[in-house]
Parts: structure tokens; C-alpha cells; sequence
């Protein structure tokens, strides 16, 4: 299997645009390689980043080339320099362009692509699009995506994407489910899914379970492996499993984002144009503190929020069945009437549905009439009608004609 050394070594035979070998050019990340994975980025000032794309593709040829890799991701990162103005307003229009088979939005500017992701040219901090959802393609064959997000980890936000995505399916709609937490990928357990998906060209083929078509990253890494990626990294791993993977034909694909609000969301928001987003929050103070900033994140970017879940809602004790409010009861629904945002309902701290999820036999699947399936099915149907009525609201008032 190829080491990192391995890699360092053959890319000392590519040549950066100065002449100098790329591992001395002082661009280069820390190159990770796992079960055969090579992952790396090039981090170059924005002014260079045309330049620059060949030496990535160069990069990218070279380290599938190197005996024992099957798979890289290569990502150009253009960052601007401290003092500069933003890119917009000292690069002429002409050398903005994206690279052929690229594309842009405000804010990224992304140059080719590797056949794990898409590597991104001319990344800054910069605001994000007025409204991503008029400048940015969504994805063909595919008719609405919708992102569970949470403001912090540990709030049951992966169980709720699972269970919601197969709630929506058991209405008659085509479901996907998307695992974009890179950090810590939990679909593939959730799921009961193991193994790799097929590649066809430079296309993915989704894994199915339960009837969804399913992709995470956690199938193209171990279990166990470490996730320790740079920010362009994790836009390159979203971008590649949104828009080269084969969803179609899908009435919805159900995203579960990482905790917090960050990268991925706005990659997420700037890719494709959000249908909306579901929010995930235990009662807890602290918890409905970070659910507030996922409500405000969304809103900036113009990604409409579908409405609010209270997971770990309260107890039933199986034995005598005394409910108890261990974290507190109905805070994230006071906290959705204050922002102004519906609440979708509760869903308990129940032992059943710990156990399907641990056992990858999620609860809507294989517990249909239970009655914690029906609180999953009666938030996706709460879903389904808050995206019907986005639709609806969207389309323009009738005329009226007067024929004389």
C-alpha cells in the first residue's frame, strides 16, 4: 500500500508554473493516505490560481499513478493576501473565468475537478450569493433537496435524517439520503449498508437499503479512520457526492450536514438550491443556543427552514411507564415560536429506537407500526406539506383577461 513518502516522492517530479518542483514550491498540505485514498490540497494566492490549475491536474494524474493509490482527491485552494481587495475587484472578468468543465458562485471559484471531488480556485470568506437558489443549477432528475442540520453535535441529528428520509419514502415519494457529515460519518450504521459503491466512468452508482439510494463517505473510508480534513477538502467531498453520483430519478434527496455552521452549510447552500432545511434540537438551553445560530445561518443565505424537530424530547420508561423530561421538555418549541419558524414535533428518548439504529434496522423500516415510526412518518408528512406550500407560494397569481 502507498505511503505518504510514497506520494511526496513522485510529486517531486511535477513542476509548479515557477519551474520548481510542486514539494518545493511551499504550497503543498500534509498528504493523507488511507486504505489506498490519497487525499491533498495545493493552497496558492488567488492572482495564480489559473496558472496553477494544470499543475493540479498534473498532481492529480501523478498521484493516481503512483503504485498502490486508487482513488485521490486534489483540491486547488486560491487564498487572497492579507492588505489585497477581494478577487472580484482586481481580476479582470477574462481571467475570472472558470476552467473548462468548472464552474462558479460568489464566493468560490471552483476550476476543474478530480474524480473525488472538485477542487476549488479562488476560495475566500467572501459573503455568500444574495439568494443561491437563483444562481446556482440544482441537480438533474432530482426535485427537491432538503438539508437536517443541527447547531452542535450529539442531538440525534443522523438517526432524525435516516428516519425522516424513510418516512417521506413510505408516502410513495423516491427518496435519496446523503451523508455529508464528513467529520463522522454515522448513514452507513444507520443504514445497515457496508462496502463500496460502483464507479462507472466518473459517475457514482448510490448504494440502496430500504428502498433509498444512499451515499456516504464513510463507505470509501474505514470506520475508524480519522476525518482530519481542511475546509476546501470537505467542499470537495460535498460537491462530488452531490453532483457526481447518479440520484436521478429522486422526488427528494434528504442531506445529513454536519454539525454547526460552517463550510459545508454554505457549500451545501452555494452548490444547489436548498429546498429547505429541517433543524435537529434537544431541549436544552445549550443546545437551542447553536439551534438558533443553524436557524439564522440558513436564513442569511435565503435556504427557506422547513421547521424545527425536539429530539430527546422526554422518557417513557418501558418498565412503569412514568414519562420523565431529562433534558428538559418543549424548549425547541418555544424556541420555533419565537423565530417564527413551525414546529415539526417531539420525538423521544426511546430505547427501541436506539437499538434499530445501532443495529442499522432503522425504526420506520423495520418497526412500521410502532408509535415511534409514526412520530418519524408524522414530521415527514409535516415536511412534505411545508415543501408543497413553498411550491405553491411560488408560483406567480393568476390573470385575469378581459376578452371584449
Amino acid at each position: 500500500m502507498a505511503t505518504a513518502d510514497d506520494v511526496k516522492a513522485r510529486l517531486a517530479q511535477v513542476s509548479a508554473p515557477d519551474g520548481r518542483p510542486v514539494t518545493e514550491a511551499g504550497v503543498l498540505s500534509e498528504v493523507l493516505v488511507s486504505d489506498g485514498k490519497v487525499y491533498l490540497s495545493l493552497t496558492v494566492d488567488a492572482t495564480e490560481a489559473r496558472a496553477w490549475e494544470p499543475v493540479r491536474a498534473a498532481v492529480e494524474r501523478t498521484v493516481r499513478g503512483t503504485p498502490g493509490v486508487t482513488s485521490a482527491l486534489v483540491a486547488l485552494t486560491a487564498e487572497r493576501k492579507a492588505g489585497l481587495p477581494p478577487i472580484a475587484s482586481h481580476t479582470p472578468a477574462s481571467a475570472r473565468a472558470p476552467a473548462a468543465g468548472g464552474h462558479s458562485h460568489a464566493g468560490h471559484s471552483h476550476a476543474g475537478h478530480s474524480h473525488a471531488g472538485h477542487s476549488h480556485a479562488g476560495h475566500s470568506h467572501a459573503q455568500p450569493p444574495a439568494d443561491p437558489q437563483k444562481e446556482t443549477p440544482g441537480l438533474p432528475g432530482v426535485g427537491a433537496i432538503i438539508a437536517v442540520a443541527s447547531g452542535k453535535g450529539g442531538v440525534g441529528k443522523s438517526t432524525l435524517a435516516a428516519n425522516l428520509a424513510l418516512g417521506l419514502a413510505a408516502s410513495g415519494l423516491k427518496v435519496g439520503l446523503l451523508d455529508a457529515d464528513i467529520y463522522g460519518p454515522s448513514v452507513p450504521r444507520l443504514m445497515g449498508l457496508k462496502g463500496r459503491p460502483e464507479v462507472n466512468g466518473r459517475m457514482i452508482t448510490p448504494m440502496q437499503a430500504f428502498g433509498l439510494k444512499v451515499m456516504s463517505i464513510g463507505f470509501l473510508v474505514e470506520e475508524e479512520t480519522p476525518m482530519i480534513w481542511r475546509g476546501p477538502m470537505v467542499m470537495s467531498a460535498i460537491s462530488q457526492m452531490l453532483k457526481e453520483v447518479n440520484w436521478a430519478p429522486l422526488d427528494i434527496l434528504v442531506v445529513d450536514m454536519p454539525p454547526g455552521t460552517g463550510d459545508a452549510q454554505l457549500t451545501m447552500a452555494q452548490q444547489v438550491p436548498l429546498a429547505g432545511a429541517v433543524i435537529v434540537s434537544t431541549p436544552q438551553d445549550l443546545a437551542l443556543i447553536d439551534a438558533r445560530r443553524g436557524v439564522a445561518m440558513f436564513q442569511k443565505v435565503n435556504v427557506p427552514v422547513l421547521g424545527v424537530v425536539e429530539n430527546m424530547s422526554y422518557f417513557m420508561c418501558p418498565h412503569c411507564g412514568t414519562r420523565s423530561d431529562v433534558f428538559g421538555h418543549g424548549g425547541a418549541r418555544h424556541e420555533a415560536q419565537r423565530l417564527g419558524v413551525p414546529f415539526l414535533g417531539e420525538v423521544p428518548l426511546q430505547m427501541s429506537i436506539r437499538e434499530t439504529s445501532d443495529a442499522g434496522l432503522p425504526v420506520v423500516a423495520t418497526r412500521p407500526d410502532s408509535a415511534e415510526a409514526g412520530i418519524y412518518r408524522a414530521i415527514a408528512n409535516s415536511v412534505r406539506e411545508a415543501l408543497a406550500g413553498r411550491r405553491s407560494a411560488a408560483r406567480p397569481a393568476p390573470r385575469i383577461v378581459m376578452e371584449g
